[in-house]
């Protein structure tokens, strides 16, 4: 049985290019995330032949954001799907509306709180409040899980003062922004190790690079694995 704690992020081109990399990968990994920059490329056609046909979980990152609506009608059509994940933006209308599109599914909702390749300096170009970071995706998740979201996305640097928090009981806090020990950082700003962030209270990490870059993305994988905690 593989362990599905490690999501790997098919962030390639293409769902040819997706399907070919999750056959090298094997049997080493049952979950994957398909990216909004898959969507044209063929990216639920993916999730769905890696789900029906090679038995893969299936995280579909699309981190939706629109009027209650909109939201609700998006998250009802792509629930047919089967997923088991989906993201959208963590602001209570938006959960409020994706956990009434999910109804009925057993897709999870998951809340993003503050994007992981984001530091102080961004969120003030953005016009965000004031204030620390860790405490306003803090804040952000404690909301997220009063609207009802299934789980949310942080960075591994937030996960234990999330997991700290009384709303997080039975909730999933999935990190990206995660790489081994001695890899690029790449667009990330705020990482952590793969022991590192289940250590602070992750049920999920997501990479990507330090997998489908590696010569041997399988070999990858497992090394990832074998460095997790029991």
């Amino acid at each position: 049985m593989t362990d599905d704690r490690l999501i790997v992020a098919l962030d390639v081109p293409d769902a040819i290019a997706g399907l070919e990399l999750a056959g090298r990968i094997g049997p080493a990994v049952g979950f994957y995330k398909i990216g909004l920059g898959m969507l044209t490329g063929g990216g639920l056609a993916l999730a769905r032949e890696l789900k029906d046909e090679h038995g893969k979980r299936i995280f579909l990152d699309m981190k939706l954001f629109d009027i209650g609506a909109t939201v609700e009608a998006a998250v009802r059509g792509l629930v047919q799907f089967d997923l088991d994940f989906l993201t959208v933006h963590g602001d209570p209308h938006v959960v409020r509306a994706a956990m009434e599109g999910a109804a009925g599914s057993r897709t999870r909702i998951l809340a993003v709180t503050i994007l992981t390749s984001l530091d102080r300096a961004d969120l003030d170009a953005g016009l965000m409040r004031a204030g620390d970071m860790a405490q306003m995706v803090e804040d952000r998740a404690a909301a997220a899980f009063e609207a009802g979201a299934d789980g949310v996305i942080a960075s591994p640097q937030e996960a234990a003062a999330i997991r700290a928090l009384p709303q997080s009981e039975g909730r999933l806090i999935v990190t990206p922004g995660v790489r081994p020990e001695g890899s690029a950082p790449g667009d990330q700003k705020r990482i952590a190790t793969p022991a590192g962030a289940i250590g602070a209270g992750a049920d999920h990490i997501v990479v990507g690079r330090p997998v489908w870059q590696a010569d041997d993305p399988a070999a990858a994988a497992r090394a990832i694995l074998s460095d997790l905690p029991s």
